[in-house]
């Protein structure tokens, strides 16, 4: 105890030391008057003993003005009229809110006049909106105004606490014009009755403040707090509590609008009240060290958060007992920083820590351990524990149960945490339905345009529309919208996504017209919320695009963006982030680098290395790398927050997962595929670590290692993981799951790869069924079935049946989705692909050319989705024969490549190998021969000295070589590319095995048919070991073989073989396959050779009736097989018949624009011998002559 005499005259000393005037000499004992006021200095607790604890007192002087003027507030505010409204006023203050309520309900039924029962009624109201019971509490304030309008006027002084009440339930309720309407009543009083600078006034203003602020409106709310905060600087004393809180609202207002310095700053001037007027270690400055702490945590701060964080539970751990419920509260707090900052397994020590302490000190049902129940579940949730944080849920809900009422807005949270739990587990159903728990406490809690009804209305419209239900989804978005409409103001942020979402739902349900306007109106306010809602930019960004007609519209919204004034150094860093992901959104991905490495800079000097939006930024440039394909520098990105993860996460957290994943695929794209499944398997054993073995996350992870093994030619184990994923979405998801088609899906892709086209065309049907199951009849997943199915069909070369199904796939887009969405592009080319395939070139230009005029509209210029549509059509061309259209188009492609894609030399290299394709198939080997070895050249620099495309590109110049006849060279690029592939044994069999064919094709060409039968045979082998042996492909290998015996004139084997050939292509494709075709001919071929002249009619006459069949045909390839039965029948003696099939391939010939004057010419030719050989001679002269005029054009006049 500390006292200063000098601050005392002997007249009003207020206390007598004792010392030498008692019995007992050796007690130093002070007496001290009754009214002796000591301000609290310190409290310790004894070292030695936990019982005790030492006060440390400071006498104050009688004449202390901060004295005076306290302790005549106190007076002022504890007035009531009886004992029992103070005890009841005493029990709000100590929150023993049950018991006060009790006690006026008692006072209630023994009130014998009006008076007491309005005023009863008025404090019952006061206890039901402590306990969140907000219409039970508006009912009774209502009661009490009507009881004292009976006697007094709507204006009367006496009502004006009720009114500021009845506003405060109206607040509560989100009824916020009711709630201004009441607030103004209690202001319109306090003025009249009361002077300008009346602590009742600031009151008013700060209600009417409280309000505004809720609504949105941050500068109304400004105004009248400042307007409050003035009244009090002038009528309260510099330490009253009051000033504290409103220098905390005025601040709350500045951290909404982003100001964290001046919210900072007035927060600190709170704190200095405190430090004023309470001793250093005081309980409050726990409370106000929190307040600051909270600040800081929503600055993102969090080492500042941390430390004030950390200042009170010092505080409070010096003053309080070991077991205080306010120690759980800091722990609490800390915890929540941790977990902001991803480090969770810290959150979850912390929280758990504040649970020990609660179920020490609290009743086993006490509010404070289901709040921190669902703290750790919060944190389970966050690591994607989603079983463990269901559990944790659970345990609050049950306390929440029992001691709350069945529509206490806690309950309400509680049900929105666990859908969200369902919803991230893709059990949408299940979300729903804790969602419509939620509802129906709203229903009774709620007015229906409360904005928490809205917000619930876009989880259940989120949902429906995850489900597919698009309806439901569009009306639940529609009220939501109808909610906005009434309770904010028009140009609120929130507009802009509820427009977004409507928009969104009329699309998919086909209504294209409904949605474009709807993008406009939130294209309308964009200007008036971009201000308001920084975090929210990129959402918002992505619905700007979709209401943009094209992505010039788009990108002179983003120019406008750009120059938005931004003075908040972090909003300045989420701005940008924002700004980078919209760039990248529209594929421009040199500016949304430069964005994204704005917002780095600033972070990583104003938050701690480890902080999680450093994570999404290092990430975010990560993707961009990944983007334009330099996968080497995406993966130097990656490794940046994997390191993070690492370091502060929890061994089992989702993040780590992510970064793992990442790397993974940046291993994958660079075909090193032992690394990437080394990173794949980190992430899946990240994720199995103490989660749930039906996570659905885990099948993604089992997909990806399934993947990788597909990549390496390792089929069942591919098999094995795709079916894993399968198992853990059964057991996870609702047997009609749209996820699970997925899983069915790529069984099948594996299946069709493997060339078992009946099994995959049962996993494929399997995956359509689920999905028909699950979604309505017009849902674009439903178009991917179509698709997987038209390309077995393709591959099986059933083009008819391939057709059908891109046909279905694309009048499911066409239908719901707008004319320039992306995946019309793919359908177009779908059907673009299988013309092609088919030999109707006509029809596959037409499609492919509606795929690239989508593409034209909606992408820049020198967007690389250009580049795949002019090599489209170049195929197509290439396949035509038109070598030079095929030329103008693939070089559209690369100087496009080139243009937009300068880190991405891969493509480069798959452009120059395009044109060199081009030129081979001309046969001008030297232009091949230069375009494939740039391609070489360029893989050579950028990519691993094992790396696939290498061998893709020695087997291309290979074949050239092998064309122009220098077997030497040619022997030398495929021995280079089989040594490649010969290192990795795991990686796909089939490009081996076409190796050693190659090699048989040039040891043929050298006359060393030893060795060519020696490769095919090991060709062959390898394949069949990899495949099944009646793969259409392995008919390739038993093709050549044969070839090799037909050169050494082994007809009996060639035949063999080629029969072989057949047969296994006849199982497996469509009659009218040009692989069928091609059998039939190379054994008429070889009985040609053989002399057996009736034998290869059979198999030509075979050949022409396909030809024939087939709608449309390829002129081209029929005229070739008409001249080739046509030479038989000549062989034959049958002249008439060999006349006929050679003027059916000359009609044909002649129609052909450009004209080929070989082949016109060699026909001419033979029509003339044949007509010579049937006597007819003038005709033969005629033909003669024709034959003689294409050649002198050919080779020259001497000829």
């Amino acid at each position: 105890m500390t006292i200063h005499q000098n601050i005392f005259s002997d007249s009003t000393a207020p206390f007598a030391l004792t010392t030498g005037h008692t019995a007992f000499s050796q007690e130093k004992e002070i007496l001290f008057s009754m009214h002796t006021v000591f301000r609290v200095h310190r409290i310790e607790k004894e070292a030695n003993n936990n019982d005790l604890w030492e006060v440390q007192l400071t006498l104050t002087d009688d004449n202390d003005p901060e004295l005076t003027c306290l302790t005549k507030r106190m007076r002022e505010e504890l007035c009531r009229s009886t004992g029992w409204h103070r005890l009841g006023d005493l029990m709000y203050n100590i929150g023993d809110f049950h018991h006060g309520e009790e006690l006026y309900n008692e006072l209630l039924q023994n009130s014998t006049n009006d008076s007491d029962r309005a005023l009863i009624y008025h404090q019952l109201g006061i206890f039901k909106n402590a306990k969140g019971q907000y219409k039970e509490a508006a009912s009774f304030y209502e009661q009490s105004i009507q009881i004292q309008r009976r006697t007094i006027p709507e204006y009367h002084p006496s009502l004006a606490a009720t009114y500021s009440n009845f506003g405060q339930a109206h607040t509560n309720l989100g009824n916020y014009q009711k709630a201004l309407e009441f607030y103004e009543k209690h202001q319109v009083i306090v003025k009249k009755a009361l002077y300008s600078n009346h602590p009742d006034l600031a009151t008013a203003y700060c209600n009417i403040g409280k309000v505004h602020m809720l609504m949105g409106a941050y500068f109304k709310a400004l105004e009248f707090y400042e307007a409050a905060l003035e009244i009090r600087e002038k009528a309260l004393p510099s330490n009253h509590p009051d000033l504290a809180n409103s220098y905390n609202n005025v601040g709350q207002v500045y951290q909404n609008i982003g100001n964290y310095a001046t919210a900072l700053h007035l927060s600190d001037k709170g704190h200095q009240i405190y430090e004023k007027t309470l001793v250093v270690n005081h309980p409050a400055f726990g409370n106000s060290y929190s307040n600051i702490g909270q600040v800081y945590e929503n600055m993102c701060d969090y080492s500042k958060a941390l430390e004030f964080y950390q200042k009170a539970l010092k505080i409070r751990e010096k003053v309080l007992s070991l077991n205080h419920p306010d120690l759980a509260i800091s722990y609490s707090d800390i915890g929540h920083v941790y977990s902001s900052i991803g480090d969770y397994s810290k959150a979850l020590e912390l929280h758990e820590k504040a649970l020990e302490i609660q179920k020490k000190a609290l009743p086993w049902n006490h509010l404070d351990l289901a709040n921190s129940y669902t703290n750790i579940g919060h944190v389970y949730s966050n690591i994607h524990n989603y079983a463990k944080a269901l559990e944790w849920y659970g345990k609050g809900h049950q306390i929440y149960e029992q001691t709350l009422p069945s529509n206490h807005p806690k309950l309400a949270t509680l049900y929105t945490s666990i859908g969200q739990v369902y919803g991230n587990m893709n059990t949408y159903s299940k979300a729903l339905e804790f969602y419509k728990k939620r509802h129906s406490i709203y229903e009774n809690s709620l007015p229906s345009n409360h904005l928490d009804f809205a917000r619930h209305y876009g989880d259940i419209g989120d949902a429906y529309s995850k489900l597919g239900d698009y309806s439901e989804a569009l009306e639940a978005f529609r009220k939501r919208h109808e909610i906005y409409e009434k309770a904010l103001p028009s140009n609120h942020s929130d507009f802009v996504n509820s427009y977004s979402h409507i928009a969104e739902m009329y699309e998919n349900l086909g209504f294209h017209s409904d949605a474009f306007d709807f993008h406009e109106k939130a294209l309308e306010i964009r200007e008036k919320v971009l201000t308001l809602s920084f975090p929210n930019l990129a959402n918002f960004c992505s619905n700007i695009q979709q209401a943009c007609s094209n992505t010039d519209d788009y990108l002179k919204v983003l120019k406008a963006l750009e120059t938005v004034p931004i003075l908040n150094h972090q909003d300045l860093a989420i701005y940008y982030s924002s700004l980078g992901q919209a760039y990248a959104n529209i594929d421009d991905y040199s500016k949304a680098l430069q964005f994204y490495e704005k917002a780095l800079e600033i972070q990583e000097e104003v938050l701690p290395w480890s902080h999680p939006s450093l994570v999404r930024s290092y990430t975010n440039i990560g993707h961009v790398y990944s983007n334009v394909r330099n996968y080497l520098k995406a993966l130097e990105w990656y490794e940046k927050p994997h390191r993070i993860c690492e370091k502060t996460l929890l061994s089992d957290n989702h993040l780590l997962a992510v970064s793992c994943s990442n790397i993974g695929r940046m291993y994958d794209n660079v075909c090193n595929y032992f690394k990437a499944r080394k990173f794949y398997e980190k992430a899946l054993k990240t994720l199995q670590t103490g989660l749930p073995p039906n996570l659905p996350e885990l099948a993604n992870c089992y997909t990806q290692i399934g993947q990788v093994y597909s990549k390496m030619g390792d089929f069942p184990n591919a098999l094995t993981f795709y079916e894993k994923a399968l198992e853990t979405r059964d057991n996870a998801l609702l047997s009609s799951d749209p996820d699970r088609a997925i899983s069915c899906s790529n069984i099948g892709q594996l299946y069709n790869n493997n060339g078992d086209y009946k099994r995959a065309l049962e996993f494929y049907e399997q995956a359509h069924r689920i999905r028909e199951a699950a979604l309505p009849s017009n849902h674009p997943d439903l178009a991917i079935s179509y698709i997987d199915i038209g390309q077995l069909y393709n591959a099986m070369g059933d083009y008819t049946k391939a057709l059908q199904f891109y046909y279905k796939a694309h009048k499911i887009r066409e239908t719901v989705l707008p004319s320039n969405h992306p995946d019309l592009v793919t359908t177009y080319s779908k059907i673009g692909q299988a013309y092609n395939s088919e030999g109707d070139y006509r029809k596959a230009l037409e499609f492919y050319d509606k795929a690239h005029k989508i593409r034209e509209t909606a992408l820049p210029s020198n967007h690389p989705d250009l580049a795949i549509s002019y090599s489209d059509i170049g195929e197509v061309y290439t396949c035509k024969g038109d070598y030079t259209k095929a030329l103008e188009f693939y070089e559209k492609a690369h100087k496009i490549r080139e243009t937009a894609l300068p880190l991405s030399l891969p493509h480069l290299a798959a452009s120059y190998s395009n044109i060199g394709e081009v030129y081979n198939s001309k046969g001008d080997y030297t232009n091949a021969l230069e375009f494939y070895e740039k391609a070489c050249k360029i893989r050579e620099t950028a990519l691993p000295s094992n790396h696939p495309d290498l061998t893709t590109s020695y087997s291309n110049i290979g074949g050239v070589y092998n064309s122009k006849g220098d077997y030497k060279k040619a022997l030398e690029s495929y021995e280079k590319a089989r040594k490649i592939r010969e290192m990795a044994p795991s990686l796909d069999a089939r490009v081996l095995a076409n190796l050693y064919s190659n090699l048989g094709e040039v040891y043929a060409n050298m006359n060393d048919y030893s060795k060519a039968l020696q490769c095919c045979a090991k060709g062959q082998k390898i394949y069949e070991a990899a495949f099944r042996s009646n793969h259409p492909d392995s008919a390739i290998f038993y093709s050549n073989i044969g070839r090799v015996y037909r050169n050494i004139g082994d007809y009996s084997k060639a035949v063999a073989f080629c029969g072989k050939a057949l047969d296994i292509i006849k199982t497996s494709l469509s009659r009218n396959h040009r692989n069928v075709v091609a059998a039939y001919s190379n054994i008429a071929a070889i009985y040609e050779k053989m002399g057996s002249y009736s034998k290869a009619l059979e198999f030509r006459e075979e050949v022409i009736g396909i030809r024939e069949n087939a709608v449309p045909y390829n002129l081209h390839d029929l005229a070739t097989d008409y001249s080739s039965a046509a030479a038989v029948y000549k062989t034959l003696g049958n002249y008439a018949k060999a006349l006929s099939f050679y003027e059916k391939a000359l009609n044909i010939e002649e129609t052909i624009v450009p004209c080929n004057r070989r082949i016109l010419s060699n026909l001419y030719n033979n029509i003339s011998m044949v007509s010579y050989a049937m006597n007819s001679y003038s005709k033969a002269r005629e033909y003669y002559d024709k034959h003689l005029q294409y050649a002198r054009i050919r080779f020259g006049e001497d000829t």
